[in-house]
């Protein structure tokens, strides 16, 4: 079995809740039969690792300088992928979106070690409406970053993926719902 296959049931395994009527809220307030809880891959680390190490794979085409998303969901990828790169002698820096500035310090809302100009893929852990990965792709912009696309772990499949498109974002999932429930 390969290492997106394994992951797959992993995901399918450890992360998938299914109920048979709609009782899980999601971020969005919207409620859902299903709900899909990456922390359970990505706080374990043979799980994590092997997320970074497919993630990495896909994402060294775009060749991006940076990846890093809203935190909390997109942060242990975004770790995952920049140790991987690392080890495969490549250096794709992480980088972390607050859901709001900070409001003392720097009143930085992107924390990383990027510059203006550097080409960043914005992360997702699960995609529903798209509006968490548009509010870290324009905290991206505000700080100067090329976004060359948005890569989720998961796309639910209900509408996310055409919103971030019609913004003019490129959309990649390694999984969507359906290959998990299916």
């Amino acid at each position: 079995m390969s290492e997106l296959e394994t992951l797959r049931e992993l995901i399918k395994e450890r992360s998938l809740k299914v109920a048979s009527e709609p009782i899980f809220k999601l971020s969005s307030g919207k409620l859902s039969r299903y709900y899909i809880d990456l922390k359970q891959i990505t706080f374990e680390p043979k799980s994590l690792y092997m997320l970074g190490k497919v993630m990495y794979q896909r994402i060294k085409e775009l060749k991006p300088d940076g990846v890093g998303g809203l935190t909390l969901g997109a942060d242990p990828i975004a770790y995952a992928i920049s140790m991987v790169s690392h080890l495969e002698g490549d250096y794709i820096k992480p980088f972390v979106v607050r859901k709001e500035p900070k409001a003392h310090g720097t009143g930085r809302q992107v924390e990383g070690l990027l510059k203006a100009g550097d080409r960043v893929v914005v992360l997702e852990d699960v995609i529903t409406t798209g509006a968490s990965a548009l509010k870290a792709v324009s905290a991206c912009k505000r700080e100067g970053y090329e976004v060359i696309g948005v890569y989720a772990v998961v796309d639910r499949e209900e509408g996310g993926r055409e919103s971030l498109e019609r913004e003019g974002l490129k959309v990649y999932s390694l999984f969507k719902v359906s290959d998990l429930l299916g």
